[in-house]
């Protein structure tokens, strides 16, 4: 559990971990991939389990048996939606991850969920943008120029109030995370610092990343 749950006796805390996607930018399933001695899914779910009083998997329908969970469905917002339905009704917070993100610590998940009993509706670590952006029409000609000081690159776990959660999801909206449903629907979001090590395995050359972040941290 927390550290932090004795001082939030409470709160109820449970976390979805999402996992039933495709991976076609990776070329197969990612999340069953090694790291170490442990594979991609099992790195999240063991700190999600460690974080929470109880954790959701959201696998693909073909792995629900074998890894146990709900199945996905054909969008990360529908998994989420899936994951949902699982979590009990007296949790009071909720906190969705992607199993992609093998290295969120359990201290990130505190500053989340820490954020939400202050007072959020929902927390996202947040870290900061170090490149130029721009925004291009259809034509990728440049229409602005966004002050990057303001923008942020938004990682999981993402901790919501449990209610507000499953209202943002009520009408079946979708959206690249949970907290932009949050947000469209009049919610108070926050975020918090995140962690240069919480990189989303996307692509075959972040797994190799991510082999080398765990091989420079073996006891030589």
């Amino acid at each position: 559990m927390l550290q932090h749950r004795t001082e939030t006796s409470d709160e109820k805390v449970w976390t979805i971990v999402v996992a039933g996607g495709s991976s076609q930018r990776f070329g197969r399933p990612k999340q069953y991939e090694s790291l170490g001695d442990m594979r991609i899914l099992d790195r999240s779910m063991a700190t999600a389990q460690d974080a929470s009083e109880g954790v959701v998997l959201v696998v693909p329908q073909a792995d629900v048996v074998s890894e146990g969970g709900v199945a996905g469905g054909t969008s990360r917002s529908e998994s989420v939606r899936n994951g949902l339905a699982a979590v009990p009704a007296d949790a009071t917070i909720i906190c969705v991850h992607d199993a992609a993100r093998p290295f969120a610590s359990l201290d990130l998940y505190r500053r989340v969920v820490t954020t939400v009993v202050a007072g959020a509706d929902c927390a996202i670590p947040g870290v900061a943008v170090v490149d130029t952006i721009k925004v291009v029409d259809a034509a990728s000609n440049v229409v602005a120029t966004p002050d990057r000081a303001m923008l942020r690159a938004v990682q999981t776990p993402q901790a919501f109030r449990a209610d507000v959660l499953r209202s943002a999801h009520a009408g079946g909206a979708e959206g690249t995370d949970d907290a932009a449903l949050v947000e469209a629907s009049g919610g108070t979001v926050v975020v918090v610092a995140g962690e240069d090590d919480n990189r989303k395995i996307t692509y075959p050359e972040d797994l190799e990343w991510a082999r080398r972040l765990i091989a420079s941290k073996a006891p030589a």
